[in-house]
């Protein structure tokens, strides 16, 4: 049940960050610059990959609340019971939280099918609450009263700046691969300015829960279980910054050489990806209080 409870939340975490950092990209952050695009047969293909990473939030979140009622029935028979799946959303705090999550999940993936006929910004909402309310289901939970609070808001900052960037990385290497009239160049150079804002929150409250979690600045044992993935995660993410760097030179050099650009952002992508992977073995393990 474990490994299976870890293979559905790195499915729902990566469905949900993409959902909202491709529709926050395209809708707020370059919505002028991406009119062409926009515009052109390319939107048809990312729209198409927003409904089907919709379906699989929905689907993923529907298993993660199955996986947890045979957890805590410790059988897999409980898994499809009504009666054991009701106690659970009915008589704990991660089931009162998911009634909400399953139905905001069901909401996304419905205006999913109908995006170009819907205002820009209604898609953005819904996909921002769907990953909002990852947080309370974190170890945020394992405190309660304005601690609790503070660390569930702490945890939406983070997720905020991972869903981000890793969504922001997405589009930019559709972006590099479709044929579109947008000026890379420029869309290059402001995303690598807003990353420095972005890298800065994702830091800042990384820090914020580790040390509320582990009751230091790094977990004891400092390389075994929770502090050994938590390392992991970290080298992860420094490999992310130094492809970031080179990005950002790239981006500003006389010539834009699209092919080696194209190959460090999908690399730079499959850094995420194996973070996001860390990030859902990590949500599985005590952190070890001191």
């Amino acid at each position: 049940m474990h490994d299976a409870l870890i293979a559905c939340r790195f499915l729902h975490f990566g469905a949900v960050v993409l959902l909202f950092g491709i529709v926050f990209f395209r809708s707020v952050l370059f919505a002028t610059p991406l009119r062409a695009f926009e515009a052109g047969p390319a939107r048809r293909t990312v729209d198409t990959a927003l409904t089907w990473l919709a379906a699989l939030a929905l689907i993923s979140a529907v298993a993660w609340l199955m996986i947890t009622a045979a957890s805590l029935a410790d059988g897999w028979g409980e898994a499809i019971d009504p009666q054991t799946l009701a106690l659970v959303l009915g008589n704990t705090f991660f089931g009162h939280v998911w009634i909400v999550h399953l139905a905001l999940g069901a909401l996304a993936f419905g205006i999913s099918l109908r995006a170009r006929t819907l205002p820009p910004m209604l898609p953005a909402l819904i996909n921002a609450l769907l990953l909002l309310t990852l947080a309370p289901v974190g170890h945020g939970a394992m405190f309660d009263g304005v601690r609790g609070l503070l660390l569930i808001v702490n945890q939406m900052l983070h997720l905020i700046g991972v869903a981000t960037w890793l969504g922001g990385l997405a589009m930019l290497a559709l972006l590099l691969s479709a044929r579109c009239e947008v000026d890379m160049s420029a869309i290059l150079r402001r995303f690598s300015g807003i990353g420095y804002v972005l890298v800065a929150l994702i830091i800042v409250t990384g820090l914020i829960n580790v040390r509320a979690l582990s009751g230091a600045l790094w977990p004891e044992p400092a390389f075994s279980g929770f502090g050994l993935v938590l390392a992991v995660k970290t080298a992860l993410v420094l490999c992310m910054l130094a492809l970031a760097g080179l990005n950002r030179q790239l981006s500003r050099a006389a010539e834009l050489r699209l092919p080696r650009l194209r190959a460090s952002v999908v690399l730079e992508c499959l850094f995420g990806a194996a973070a996001l992977g860390a990030v859902s073995l990590l949500g599985t393990l005590p952190p070890m209080l001191a």
